[in-house]
């Protein structure tokens, strides 16, 4: 290369002396090396989301059998590859006799290449079919055990990592990625930076009945995290916005269709802030969450069948009532509930029916809510608390609130629940140095996935659901 830059440069001198130069072109034919063939190096190995900027190309896509049918000298194979599905069609004469051959052989949920030219097809799975020339097998798979029969819910959860595979799945999956995607984009453009909180935690901070424990070092014990906000409160007095997102464990002994052991979170701790202003930011996220699903989930929202219509009126103001106001709710509906009590599922199914978007509510009495709380300066029985519950009787989705920053009253509070201050010490030292009033909230990802897919229960919303009665695979 040097060489040729001095042959240049001593060109270009000659040139600007006045010399005549005669400038021959030069074809020089590139060979491949060894073993690798020019048809070979110019395909092109695609995913089949990719399919319409190629065709009328000859490609390779590389897949799994989903099913297979034969028309006489035609052979059709359904491939997918996770990012769609695609029609393999195989002509007895035009595809290699070796690819042709290997139809019989080929089962459900088998791998495989195929190669060959890409056109529209209107009539195929996905709107293209690939003509197949070649054919390359990477594993023959056994008798599937999920066939298109009816399987129990059971049975289901014990093939979960062959289950995934479906359709259906995959579509719950892909709007979980929207949903996170969605509310991590709402926070980086507002200015927050993201904290991981730890899971090894010295204490609880929802409760000790709910704490999943283990042995940690030198008869010391750890346990699992129930929440990040504790961490992030710290991160707050640190960066002013910031948020987490990561699994929880809740040792709920609940069988009911909204909880999970282990679930996933996403928790934003604001500097400087009240409880009206954390309703109004967690409004904000909802509909930026929902808007971005309907943008960007059309596809999976139809292979579950969800009524859009419904998401699609999802917009601001939400509703606002007060805990006062949600029990002369329950009380007109003829529910029996002295005030001071927390609403179950059922009660909060009765309060969102009454609304066509997500209503908050504020304000619960003290007794009710964490100790981390702040009393209301007006009214000391209530704190300054809020839960969102989601319409169509899908519950509470976000709890958040403004949190207690007088050192002394958060003391108070914590000998008051008979958790061990020592634990605590490094949390009340963010009120010894600087601080400010602050609040924050948590938005339960698998409850806000339920609602998006229109799902009755929230095992689906999960890769690997993590039940009171479930722990494998």
């Amino acid at each position: 290369m040097e060489a040729l830059n001095r042959k240049c440069l001593s060109l270009k001198k000659m040139k600007q002396m006045g010399f005549l130069i005669v400038v021959r072109r030069i074809e020089i034919d590139y060979k491949a090396p060894a073993g690798e063939g020019d048809e070979k190096m110019a395909l092109k190995t695609i995913s089949i989301d990719s399919v319409r900027d190629y065709e009328g190309e000859r490609v390779t896509i590389c897949g799994w059998l989903t099913h297979k049918r034969s028309s006489g000298r035609i052979r059709f194979l359904i491939l997918r590859d996770g990012t769609g599905i695609i029609q393999a069609t195989l002509f007895k004469g035009e595809t290699s006799d070796s690819a042709f051959d290997l139809y019989p052989e080929l089962t459900q949920e088998s791998s495989l290449s195929v190669t060959g030219e890409l056109r529209k097809e209107d009539r195929a799975p996905g709107g293209y079919e690939i003509l197949v020339s070649e054919m390359e097998i990477f594993h023959i798979a056994e008798t599937y055990p999920i066939s298109p029969k009816e399987h129990g819910i059971g049975f289901l959860m014990d093939h979960r990592h062959l289950w995934l595979r479906s359709s259906r799945q995959q579509a719950i999956l892909r709007v979980r990625h929207s949903v996170i995607k969605a509310a991590r984009r709402f926070f980086d453009d507002q200015g927050f930076t993201l904290l991981d909180a730890p899971i090894l935690t010295p204490s609880s901070c929802e409760g000790t009945t709910t704490l999943f424990e283990t042995d940690y070092f030198e008869d010391t014990k750890a346990f699992l995290s129930q929440s990040g906000q504790l961490y992030m409160e710290a991160g707050a007095m640190a960066f002013g916005k910031v948020y987490c997102c990561g699994p929880t464990f809740r040792a709920e002994k609940s069988k009911t269709r909204r909880h999970l052991t282990e679930f996933w979170m996403i928790e934003p701790e604001v500097a400087f802030a009240d409880l009206k202003m954390v309703m109004d930011l967690a409004e904000a996220m909802i509909i930026t969450i929902v808007q971005e699903v309907l943008k960007t989930r059309q596809a999976e929202l139809h292979i579950l069948e969800r009524d859009i219509a419904r998401l699609e009126q999802i917009r601001a103001p939400f509703y606002v009532i007060s805990y006062d106001e949600a029990i002369e709710f329950l009380k007109d509906a003829g529910e029996s509930i002295p005030w001071g009590e927390d609403f179950g599922g059922g009660h909060e199914t009765i309060i969102s029916n009454r609304f066509d978007r997500p209503v908050l509510i504020h304000r619960y009495p003290t007794e009710t809510k964490a100790f981390y709380m702040k009393n209301d300066p007006d009214r000391s029985e209530v704190a300054l608390c809020v839960d969102m519950l989601a319409p169509e009787g899908y519950g509470e989705i976000i709890g958040g609130g403004q949190r207690e920053d007088d050192s002394e009253i958060l003391k108070t509070k914590i000998e008051k629940t008979g958790l061990p201050p020592e634990s605590f010490d490094w949390y009340l030292g963010l009120r010894r140095y600087g601080s400010v009033p602050h609040a924050g909230f948590g938005l339960g990802i698998e409850r806000m996935v339920a609602w998006m897919c229109g799902l009755e229960h929230v095992r689906e919303t999960i890769p690997f659901p993590r039940l009171i009665d479930r722990l494998y695979p």
